[in-house]
Parts: C-alpha cells; structure tokens; sequence
C-alpha cells in the first residue's frame, strides 16, 4: 500500500491520516520502548510532521532518552494505545507505532535500531540494516 495512511487507537477516540510517504521505518530496541511493548520492540515509521492529521486529544509523557534527547510519547487517555513519539533532536518528524495504522498499511521495518540494549533472546532479521546504538538521522526530503 501507499500513502495516504490511516489508523487511529483501539477505542476510536484518536483517528489519524499520514499523507506521504515514511522517510524512514525502524524497529527499536531501546529499554524504554521495552518497557512501552511489553518486553519486546517498537516498530516504527517516522513521518513529517507536514504529513500528518491527527483528531482527538492525546495524552503524553516526556522522557530523558539514552540518545541524550528528550522523548515525547503521545497516546490515548482512554485506551491507552501508543500513537507516536517525537524526538526534541528532530521536531521536524513523527515517530508512528505501526500498530496505531489500519490493518493492510503493508509498512514493514527497514532497520532495527538500539540491538545492543536488546534481551539476549531477541531475534533480528540479518536482511535489514541494523545499529548497536542510536542511528544517524533519516535524510532531510
């Protein structure tokens, strides 16, 4: 599939349409997005903030990240689903959990990111890129 994008939370008080096209999709192994999955990662598509729409009202907490940047993670009050996460490094961008998109949005992670922060019984796919740590920033469009 092709952009537009859309999704929203579990419950249907957040919606949310992403009009182009992800400059980049990562699944993070970072502790803090351990703890938001439940042990396991994230998987992510980073957007521009140009490109996205988003109805409802979201909760949000801030954390100090290991990359030395303040993390920003929005979220459902209500039902609590994961929406997206922005990086105080790349305000330009949003960080979209793939689960907050419909069913058939055919993303799919193209790098896995923060391996050395991973569980030692965690799998990666050896076809995509990957980075020990924090990554170089997705190219400027």
């Amino acid at each position: 599939m092709t952009a537009p994008y859309a999704g929203g939370c579990a419950c249907g008080s957040i919606s949310l349409n992403l009009s182009g096209e992800p400059v980049a999709t990562r699944q993070c192994w970072c502790r803090q997005c351990q703890q938001l999955a439940a042990g396991g990662p994230t998987n992510n598509a980073i957007f521009k903030v140009e490109d996205v729409s988003i109805e409802g009202d979201l909760g949000s907490s801030t954390w100090d990240s290991a990359s030395g940047n303040t993390l920003t993670f929005h979220f459902c009050p209500n039902c609590g689903t994961q929406i997206y996460a922005q990086s105080s490094a790349r305000s330009h961008l949003m960080t979209f959990r793939l689960g907050a998109l419909d069913v058939g949005h055919g993303l799919r992670p193209d790098a896995v990111i923060w391996t050395d922060e991973a569980p030692d019984w965690a799998i990666f796919d050896a076809a995509l890129e990957s980075w020990p740590r924090q990554p170089p920033p997705p190219p400027a469009a």
